[in-house]
Formats: C-alpha cells, structure tokens, sequence
C-alpha cells in the first residue's frame, strides 16, 4: 500500500513517512486521546495552536475550492489536505493539515468536494459513476483538445470501467475489461496490474490503433445537495433569507421563481397559491420526506418558508428547465434517439428509488421532470400532489391530467407505484415525439372513455419496436400486470448502446 501511496500522491512523500512511522509506532491509548479532541467543537479545536495530527492514514484531498457559508464552515482551496473527524452523511467535520501533519484549522466541509489521496478517485481522470452522454459532454465541452479522456464506471450493470477519448470531435468508448486477478485491458494481450498503469501506457503508445491519450478531460465542480450543513435538519428558513427574480413558470397549484439564498446560492422558488387547500401537518410529514430522499435524479428539496402564506419551498434549479420545453427547443430537438433513451432511463432510475422508499409521485410527466447541465434529468414535484389538497384528479377538467393518470386513479381515486408507471408510458411517448401531446385529437374526457375501452396510442413515428413495446406494457389495464420501474431501467439501459 505505501508504495502505491507514494505513486497516486509523491508530493506529499514527507507525510507519507509521518503516516507510515506514526502507524509502527503509535503508543496504546491513542484513541483516547482523538475521543477527546473530537468531542471539541471544530471552531474551539482550531483556536489551539497547531499541532501535530496523529493520522491513521486516511488524508483526504480537496479537488474544488469551498466558501463557508455558515460559522461552523470552513472555507478551503484546492489541493488542500484534511484529516476527517466524522464521516456522516454529506458533511463531514475535518482538521485541514499542511504537508507536515500540522492541523491548520478545523470546521464542516462537504464532502463531495474531498478525495481519499491514496485512492484512484483523486486521479485528474477518474469520474467516478458516469453514463455515456455525461461523458459526452465533458469531453466535448470547452478547453478539452483532441486526445482528453476520462475513465468512468458505467451507470449499467455488468459493464464497469470505460475509457472515454475525444478524437476528431466526438468521442469513443472502451470498455476496460477486468479479469478474476484483478488486471486491467482494453486490447487483448495487453494487461495492466492497474488503471494508473492503462493510463499510462496509453499516454505513450496507439490506442486500438488510434491516437495516444493526451490531457485529462476538464473536472466539473459538484452540486452541494444542501444550501449549508445548517440546513440539513433545520429546513425551516424565514423568506427574508431570499429574493426573487424571474418566473420560470407555473402549474396546479403554485408558480416557480429563479431566486437566490443571501445572495449565495442560486435556487428555484415554488411558491404555492394561497386558494390551495394545504394540510399543514401533512406537509410537514411530506416534507420531512422528501428531505430524506437524495437520489441523482431527484430533485434534491433545500429549504420550506411557511411562517406566513403564501408557502415557499425551495429546491436546487436545473438551468435547463422542464423536460418539456428542453425537447420542444432548439437544443432538445437536435437530441439522437439514444440520448433520449437515456433521459427515459434516468428518469426510470430516479423513480426506481423512489419505488424502493415506498413514494408515490401521482404526477409524472415531461413538465415535471427537470434538465440541468450534461442532459442530467432529475424528477421534480415528488409527494407533493398527495399534500396539496385540491381535487384536481376528479372534479375540474382544466385541472386533471387525464392523459397522464391511470384509469383506476381517474375512476377511484386509487394511486400506487403502478400508476406511477402508467404515467411513465406516457412520458416515453412525450420524449420520443420531442414534447408532443399525448393522445392527438382527443379531449380529455375522449381520452378516459377510450381508454377503459381498451385503446391504445399508436406507435409514434421512428419509435423503435422495443420502446413501444415497453410502452404498452406501462399501459396495461391491471395494475398488477405493469412492470416496476426497476426493471424498466435495465429495459431502455439495455435498448440503448453502451459502447461504440
């Protein structure tokens, strides 16, 4: 291990001699005396002069530069190192340390902002978990040349690692095979005992008798999933923390704002319509739910303001917009079938999870689902419509998405991760006809009534066979006899081509 240590991170040779002498000849009862200065609060620990940390060997990296937000935050820069005190949920409390040891300062950072510096994860070309067209995208985007790589792990089982080149203004994907020993190709009878090694190989001989590696693909800051580690149980703000700037559009039972937090944090404000019926307590339940629930392609919920009506509550803004209007657009337009495949799968995997926390959406459909950066599609509006108490499935006809909603929602009111799927049949038909109106022609009540009847929407026009497929199955009568979402994700993962 310490050797490999010394390959990933030689800048830091003299601390790897600390570790490794420290770890021979720690005394017993060492633990005790981290217990004791764990238990500090992390501003009290860093107004002690510095000292020396007794590292086990974990030292952890910054790859981005971090502005506190919050007193107990600690602001650092990148290539920093840290010692980490505690590792729970996304923030964790850390000593930051100088190349000797010495703990500089002490506070909360977030951790997806940090490295393990003996891991590949701190290498300047592993991405971590990446589907093809995030891939994409990187290495298509500004100041990547010809010859920039990342390598990845694929968001599809059964596949792994993949190297993904930019050659000629498009990019190629190698799957990196890995055998039972632990060694690494890309072409047969060439093996490598590592990724650092592949990399380094390639880096000075043809790839598949392609170009040589050149650059490591440009890294993209993270999203922070939270305005402030605050802000992880105290989701209460008051609305004087934000300002609002343009609509970016409305639905059943509220408008949604471009805003900012202390003008930090750029963020979207739904505010919900004072003639909405809210159960109060219901909310709070609801809330407190959906806070729980972080998945990649959910939309990750910050903040609730709900002192005085109307009620905000505040969520990350995906610059993109709706997936609606991103298809309807210039740019969704010009999107290949396998990238809107793509899109359907992550929206299968958002709800996937959701499936497997026992939520109900009631309302998906290509309005509520949210683009950001990289084509990154995120399910918004998640548990909401069962704490908004209009009766918008069942009394006014403005209001009720029939051409989304199963028949036993519309008819009895009965909703379920099978209605859930229902709807998804329908947001496929959305995306493969670039944001076109489901069931063309026929009213809302014509659509119910036609339904029950047994029609079906035909297949759209270029739709290959197995989407439609998958389709019909999401549209079957009993509930019972439609597919979950998980398998619907390994459905399109497998309908649309990994490697080229």
């Amino acid at each position: 291990m310490g050797e490999y240590l010394r390959r990933a991170c030689p800048c830091l040779e003299t601390l790897w001699q600390r570790i490794f002498r420290d770890k021979q000849n720690r005394p017993a009862g060492g633990d005790h005396d981290d217990a004791a200065r764990d238990a500090e609060s992390p501003r009290a620990a860093a107004s002690r002069a510095p000292e020396r940390e007794p590292e086990s060997g974990l030292i952890y990296m910054a790859q981005w530069a971090f502005e506190a937000r919050h007193q107990d935050e600690m602001s650092f820069n990148e290539d920093d190192l840290f010692s980490v005190l505690n590792r729970s949920g996304d923030w964790w409390t850390a000593r930051k340390i100088d190349k000797n040891g010495c703990v500089l300062d002490t506070g909360i950072v977030p951790s997806n902002y940090l490295v393990r510096a003996e891991s590949q994860e701190m290498q300047p070309w592993y991405f971590g978990t990446m589907n093809r067209f995030e891939a994409q995208s990187l290495l298509l985007g500004p100041g990547n040349e010809d010859g920039a790589y990342l390598i990845r792990l694929s968001e599809k089982d059964n596949v792994g690692y993949v190297l993904s080149v930019k050659s000629s203004n498009r990019v190629k994907h190698f799957k990196i095979l890995q055998s039972d020993e632990g060694s690494f190709c890309v072409e047969p009878n060439c093996s490598f005992s590592s990724l650092i090694d592949l990399v380094e190989h390639y880096g000075t001989h043809s790839l598949n008798n392609s170009d040589r590696l050149g650059q490591p693909c440009k890294k993209i800051k993270p999203e922070i999933q939270d305005l402030c580690h605050f802000t992880v149980d105290e989701w209460e703000l008051p609305k004087t923390d934000f300002t609002l700037g343009e609509e970016l559009g409305s639905g059943y039972f509220s408008k949604v704002y471009r805003g900012r937090w202390k003008n930090q944090i750029n963020v979207a404000i739904k505010i919900i319509k004072n003639d909405s019926v809210l159960n109060q307590s219901e909310f709070y339940k609801e809330v407190q739910i959906m806070k729980s629930l972080r998945h990649r392609h959910l939309i990750s919920l910050f903040a609730v303001c709900t002192s005085s009506p109307p009620y905000y509550i505040i969520t990350e803004l995906m610059e993109r917009g709706s997936l609606l209007d991103f298809l309807r657009g210039p740019e969704g337009q010009s999107q290949a079938m396998p990238s809107l495949i793509d899109m359907a799968a992550q929206v299968s995997d958002g709800m996937s999870y959701l499936e497997e926390k026992n939520s109900i959406h009631r309302d998906l459909s290509a309005r509520n689902v949210l683009v950001g950066e990289h084509y990154i599609c995120k399910v918004a509006d998640f548990g909401l419509a069962r704490v908004i108490k209009e009766a918008f499935y069942i009394t006014d006809d403005k209001k009720i998405p029939y051409k989304w909603s199963a028949p036993e929602a519309i008819s009895h009111g009965k909703f379920s991760n099978k209605s859930d799927v229902w709807s998804f049949g329908v947001l496929l038909y959305e995306i493969i006809t670039y944001g076109g109106i489901p069931y063309p022609g026929l009213s809302n009540q014509e659509v119910y009534q036609q339904v029950i009847k047994g029609y079906r929407m035909p297949a759209p026009e270029k739709c290959p066979d197995l989407l439609y497929r998958i389709m019909l199955k999401c549209w079957c009568g009993e509930p019972e006899g439609r597919p979950d979402f998980k398998s619907l994700k390994i459905q399109l993962d497998s309908s649309s081509y990994e490697l080229e």
